[in-house]
């Protein structure tokens, strides 16, 4: 028998408030992927445990952020008591989960950013979003804090299992901004793990001014690296 294939637990959701007296709970969406991940028949779990919350029924919240969960297994709102402010993580298959070349986000933080010649220019420090491009912010090395694009023309080795990321630093303008001109940053869409130590996932460097997108989804403590995501 060969061996299985990896299993990584994320987090998809946080519980917020709960709705009537059945146990429906309404969730912050912690991933790019709702109607996949909230499919009815998954199975999630409160973070850390291992009891089953199948889902049974799945919707988005018509007037407002956020979706409306239930369960097979909480019946009742006192039940559902039990999951108020919980994180909700998925177990999922890495080799099927991720597209050929692609990580979850926690598993670049922390990779080191090198130029074509070889010189260190920081290392992975946070991840956002600017539509539907991912942006690695760099820090710890000479040119200080900087904004990674992750785009093919710029990041020529992408290789965060071997923690190591190759660009061509000539493209970027590393230059120190003069005290009187700022440098101008591209708003940031912080993914909640930013502020919880929980991360997503990152896809290869693609072709044109935006990568396509993955999920904002992070594993717990205990897993690889520090969180959950499709990016």
């Amino acid at each position: 028998m060969g061996e299985s294939s990896p299993r990584t637990r994320l987090v998809v959701a946080q519980v917020r408030s709960l709705h009537g007296l059945h146990g429906v709970v309404r969730v912050e969406v912690l991933t790019d992927r709702p109607e996949d991940r909230f499919e009815a028949g998954h199975v999630l779990h409160s973070e850390g445990g291992t009891a089953p919350l199948t889902i049974s029924e799945a919707a988005a919240v018509e007037d407002g952020p956020g979706w409306r969960l239930r369960f097979r297994e909480i019946r009742d709102r006192q039940a559902a008591e039990s999951l108020r402010d919980a994180y909700l993580e998925m177990e999922v298959d890495r080799a099927t989960d991720l597209e050929p070349g692609a990580a979850y986000w926690h598993e670049v933080i922390g990779t080191e950013v090198r130029g074509l010649d070889g010189r260190v220019l920081g290392t992975v420090a946070d991840i956002y979003r600017v539509a539907s491009a991912e942006v690695f912010v760099v820090r710890g090395g000479p040119s200080g804090e900087f904004d990674l694009p992750v785009v093919k023309d710029i990041v020529r080795v992408f290789a965060p299992e071997r923690g190591e990321i190759v660009v061509d630093e000539a493209i970027l303008d590393l230059e120190s901004p003069p005290v009187d001109e700022p440098k101008v940053r591209l708003p940031r869409r912080r993914p909640r793990w930013s502020r919880h130590g929980k991360g997503g996932a990152a896809v290869e460097p693609t072709d044109g001014d935006a990568p396509a997108s993955a999920p904002d989804e992070a594993p717990t403590s205990g897993d690889v690296g520090d969180v959950d995501g499709d990016a």
